[in-house]
């Protein structure tokens, strides 16, 4: 993909993506998967034994199936509906075919964890339309006011390729951007932790807007500007001008903002044929086994309450008022739930675990999608060769809008607007349709010729994240000063450095990761997690293929001082 602002170095191999298995904690998880050994076994005293995994997203769903093929019975807790923010939406009244993605919507090749789940279902990608991407015919950059067309960045005026100037210098200056680059590309462990170490305690206490005040590259405002709003690959990045920088290095470094492919179909397909599939290579259980199976068909209702109980047990309170009592347990949502929602015993983290989740910083985000007739916006202007209406980027109220669509005679899919933080609290008071009128009238003023309105065929479908009462925000972000409490939460499943009373709730999910937002960090995190169960349980890994648990010691994320 061409990104708005492409990445600082142009690799001579596009072909073969970075592993998001770092820059904090380098582990190939990809390679963990793909091991012939498995990812490690349990004493056979021990199969059988109930495990609860409270969430039923991606993270809580990938860590129950494999407890299940461990020879364990996962117990899965769901309040809303399995898939978390893997949420595939369709239009009432309309094809079934035709869907809407309210969460996660575009994967980076990168994300390899994620990808040995997609292949394992069976699941097919395509080229997700970014900005400027070869999967988008053509994209409008509306600033203030003034729009501009273009297939490549070279079809943008100066301005924009002076900001992409100044993005790259930013990053070779002032975080050694083609070293690291490189040393994740070649797996350089000991290489990717030098740099890091020094990042991290160079930049730990540095906002994005700081670290490119700093660089001489972006001593213009205008370029800060034009940068906020356009930004790179997926669009605008100054709704996260306040967080860490260090959470913008990971997504670069990563390159998780390149190269995007959605999921045909829908992503909440993949915890969807996770919970339904029979696993070959399964113990204890007989083949034919699936999470399903093993819940009748359903998961147990939303959590209430969660407390220790003599042994160093973990008791659950279901909604139903049903009370059950656990060995081991995994949480996968969102920790402010922890804090409201659920009803906990302080015993359940040491206080230091509480006051990371505590501190924990979501970020809102809003969608707003209408399904229309046919894919208009490729008609031409016989005057100017140009498409109608283009994948289109703006200052304006709509922010980023996206025209999806499979095939030019079947019914497709306008995402009117997709925004972050302030820009989505700005949508939260107003009911859809009022949603979708503000955005038509924006949209109209960019596309004065083009009546959106009527290629509509249903009714709008939208979200707001920091609304939905399961979730309480879109995803974490950690701003400056936040490294420590990230790390204490993802190391949690090293429970062997815990208190004994604290140990046998183990926490997953992407805003436990290192790279929030993304589904591959939920992937990661439920590894972790299944490594700490089967740990807790007297079990190991083969040794050829060491877990993440049994490396740790190698590869642990930097430790900054306390005091």
């Amino acid at each position: 993909m061409t990104s708005t602002v492409p990445n600082a170095v142009q690799h001579t191999d596009a072909t073969e993506p970075i592993t998001m298995f770092g820059p904090d904690f380098p582990y190939a998880y990809d390679d963990f998967l793909a091991h012939p050994a498995g990812i490690g076994q349990i004493p056979a005293t021990e199969h059988g034994t109930e495990v609860a995994v409270i969430g039923g997203g991606l993270s809580g769903i990938v860590a129950a199936y494999e407890l299940m093929k461990m020879g364990l019975k996962p117990v899965v807790y769901e309040a809303d509906r399995i898939g978390g923010r893997l949420r595939t939406v369709g239009f009432e009244g309309c094809d079934p075919q035709l869907t809407a993605e309210m969460g996660a919507m575009r994967f980076p090749p990168s994300s390899t964890a994620l990808q040995h789940y997609i292949d394992l279902v069976g699941l097919e990608t395509k080229p997700f339309p970014n900005p400027l991407s070869p999967a988008t015919p053509s994209t409008v950059v509306d600033l203030k006011g003034e729009s501009h067309y273009a297939r490549t960045i070279d079809d943008l005026p100066q301005v924009y390729r002076d900001v992409m100037d100044a993005w790259n210098r930013c990053l070779e200056e002032g975080a050694d951007f083609s070293d690291m680059n490189r040393a994740m590309r070649e797996r350089d462990v000991p290489r990717i932790r030098e740099i890091w170490s020094k990042l991290v305690q160079k930049l730990d206490n540095q906002t994005f807007y700081g670290f490119l005040c700093d660089s001489e590259a972006f001593k213009s405002f205008r370029h800060r500007e034009i940068f906020g709003q356009v930004g790179f690959g997926t669009g605008g990045w100054d709704t996260d001008f306040p967080n860490s920088i260090l959470e913008i290095l990971r997504v670069v470094y990563t390159e998780a903002d390149d190269h995007h492919r959605g999921i045909v179909g829908g992503s909440q397909q993949l915890p969807l044929r996770l919970w339904d599939r029979e696993p070959q290579k399964i113990v204890h259980w007989p083949l034919g086994t699936s999470l399903s199976s093993l819940h009748d068909g359903e998961p147990r209702p939303a959590v209430t309450r969660l407390n220790r109980t003599a042994g160093n047990r973990i008791t659950v309170t279901d909604a139903t008022g049903d009370i059950r009592t656990y060995p081991a347990a995994i949480f996968t949502g969102q920790s402010w739930l922890l804090l409201s929602k659920i009803d906990c015993d302080d015993a359940l983290f040491p206080i230091d675990h509480w006051t990371a989740m505590e501190r924990t910083h979501y970020m809102e985000s809003s969608k707003l999608f209408v399904p229309v007739d046919r894919p208009f916006w490729l008609d031409k202007d016989e005057s100017t060769g140009r498409e109608a209406m283009s994948m289109t980027l703006t200052d304006r109220m709509t922010r980023g809008t996206y025209l999806l669509d499979d095939g030019p005679d079947r019914p497709a899919v306008i995402c009117l607007s997709y925004t972050w933080c302030d820009d989505s609290l700005k949508w939260l008071p107003l009911s859809p349709n009022e949603r979708m009128d503000v955005m038509l009238k924006s949209l109209g003023e960019i596309y004065p010729d083009v009546d959106i309105r009527k290629h509509i065929i249903g009714n709008p479908v939208t979200v707001s994240w920091e609304n939905e009462p399961w979730f309480m925000g879109a995803f974490k972000a950690n701003l400056p000063g936040h490294y420590r409490y990230q790390r204490r939460l993802f190391t949690h499943f090293m429970q062997d450095r815990l208190p004994a009373d604290r140990r046998g709730l183990f926490l997953a999910g992407d805003d436990i990761s290192w790279t929030a937002g993304w589904a591959e960090g939920a992937v990661q995190t439920a590894l972790n997690a299944v490594w700490g169960v089967m740990t807790r349980f007297g079990g190991a890994t083969d040794a050829t293929n060491p877990g993440p648990g049994d490396v740790f010691d190698d590869i642990a994320p930097v430790e900054l001082p306390e005091d």
